[in-house]
């Protein structure tokens, strides 16, 4: 190719001939060469203008992509990939996705609550209605409220079959009899005297479904909880416990109802070396403290 010209590019129509004459068809572009300027060395990288800034290397703009990518990777791990974690998503079905032990699905738990007892009622014909059944139902079973015999009879139809409702009515009858009620000071209301408290609250730790079927389940309920009397001078201290309560449960008029129920304690941690809080601070908290409507 031919160079020449004042401003560093081949531009005499001869070079344009020859280059024709060696095999380039009319018509076809020459192709020029810009000159280095100045004495610099001529296969040294181009030189720069002042005050620009050179482009970055391809190796740095590789490595800063990749690293955005595994920072968008990590952020889409920990958000559940937009199903359990996002929680702007409208699905509420929990369909497709997988269950976390600790977690709700998000399944609605119930309808409706009854407005005498508040328990709660409604719940979905599936393994997740049928443990929100059963949590709820401990934390009735578990509570102040059965150890007053017109409440009790008022709790025990809302959780029971009425076949089993009639049944065990009976046997809770003698259980909370006067004299098993005042074994732990309590009245024959299942009151506690004048000044103090009297502290019975269950707690669901979590639940674990035994066998299940389109009209029965078995669903343990692991359980923590408070009991005894909160008073100066009370002989029946309140103290925690841990427990689970497992219960039969049959689904009757488009709610799982249950059939029985057992006990057995445990599983329990090691107790804390924390200081236990006065009697006041306990009855206070009872009364402060309501408690919630349990879901899977």
């Amino acid at each position: 190719m031919s160079l020449g010209g004042d401003d560093g590019y081949g531009g005499d129509y001869e070079g344009h001939e020859a280059r024709r004459g060696r095999g380039a068809a009319p018509g076809d572009h020459l192709t020029r060469t810009r000159l280095p300027e100045g004495d610099g060395d001529p296969y040294g990288p181009p030189r720069r203008a002042p005050g620009r800034a050179g482009k970055p290397s391809r190796n740095l703009i590789t490595v800063v992509s990749v690293v955005v990518l595994l920072l968008a990777a990590i952020a889409f791990v920990n958000r559940g990939g937009g199903k359990d974690g996002d929680s702007s998503s409208d699905d509420t079905s929990g369909t497709g996705t997988e269950a976390r032990p600790t977690a709700p699905t998000g399944e609605r738990p119930v309808d409706g609550k009854n407005d005498t007892t508040g328990i709660a009622s409604g719940f979905a014909k599936s393994e997740q209605g049928a443990q929100s059944a059963a949590a709820n139902y401990a934390v009735a079973l578990g509570s102040a409220d059965m150890y007053n015999s017109d409440r009790r009879h008022e709790i025990v139809p809302q959780i029971f079959t009425s076949a089993a409702a009639d049944r065990l009515q009976t046997r809770l009858d003698k259980a909370y009899s006067k004299a098993s009620l005042e074994r732990i000071g309590l009245d024959a209301n299942g009151k506690a005297p004048d000044g103090m408290t009297y502290v019975s609250r269950t707690a669901p730790v979590g639940t674990k479904v035994g066998t299940i079927s389109d009209t029965s389940a078995t669903v343990a309920v692991w359980c923590t909880g408070v009991f005894g009397t909160a008073g100066e001078g009370s002989k029946n201290p309140v103290t925690n416990d841990w427990f689970t309560l497992t219960l039969k449960l049959r689904w009757v008029n488009n709610d799982w109802k249950a059939e029985s129920y057992s006990q057995k304690a445990g599983p329990a941690p090691v107790n804390s070396d924390r200081t236990a809080s006065t009697a006041d601070e306990i009855a206070k908290a009872v009364e402060q403290y309501g408690g919630f409507t349990y879901a899977r």
